[in-house]
């Protein structure tokens, strides 16, 4: 059966969005290392650390697993994975990164002054980042020491304006690109 004989019934979109994203969870090798870049550098709170066993069907045995969770502003989290055994870790880890990796991150929403504090903390630090002025958002983007993509955007004065726009098109652009049409509609971005 296909997806969209699976639908076909039912309504299209939630009665309810989701409230907001929960965690987006990614792993690593070394939970220290890992807080260090996002707490001591970046100044995001580690706020919770769950340490369990659980049964691995795939393994057939217990694996010792470490949880922990960096909070957003919003009650939302960035969880990270860490494992005991550092077999589990090659386990888990995509096989073959990218040869153009910046497309796989995890993005959040931030305040100009939050911005700048990043980036500050980043220069200061001599780690590598990058920032794009996309038009409709302005961002930073560093990696972690295992290898995530963190972004973290600004909104341009009037986004409300260009989000309207986008939302009214949304549709109707994708279906515009997926027919071959692939013209560029982001006139906001400086050239």
């Amino acid at each position: 059966m296909s997806v969209t004989e699976a639908v076909q019934d039912k309504p299209r979109l939630l009665a309810e969005p989701p409230e907001r994203l929960h965690h987006h969870a990614y792993v690593v090798r070394d939970h220290e290392k890992n807080r260090q870049f996002f707490e001591d550098l970046l100044g995001i709170p580690l706020v919770a650390t769950w340490c369990e066993y659980y049964h691995s069907a795939w393994l057939d045995r217990d694996v010792a697993m470490c949880h922990t969770f960096f909070a957003m502003g919003d009650g939302g989290a960035l969880a990270f994975f860490g494992f005991a055994d550092p077999e589990i870790y090659k386990l888990v880890i995509a096989e073959k990164p990218p040869v153009v990796g910046s497309f796989d991150h995890v993005a959040f929403k931030v305040s100009d002054r939050t911005y700048n504090e990043i980036v500050d903390r980043l220069r200061r630090a001599g780690e590598e980042f990058r920032e794009n002025d996309h038009g409709y958002c302005k961002s930073v983007y560093a990696s972690s020491p295992d290898g995530l993509i963190v972004e973290f955007t600004v909104d341009p004065p009037g986004v409300e304006k260009i989000d309207a726009i986008r939302r009214a098109d949304a549709h109707s652009e994708l279906a515009r690109w997926v027919a071959g049409d692939h013209h560029v509609n982001n006139d906001l971005r400086p050239h």
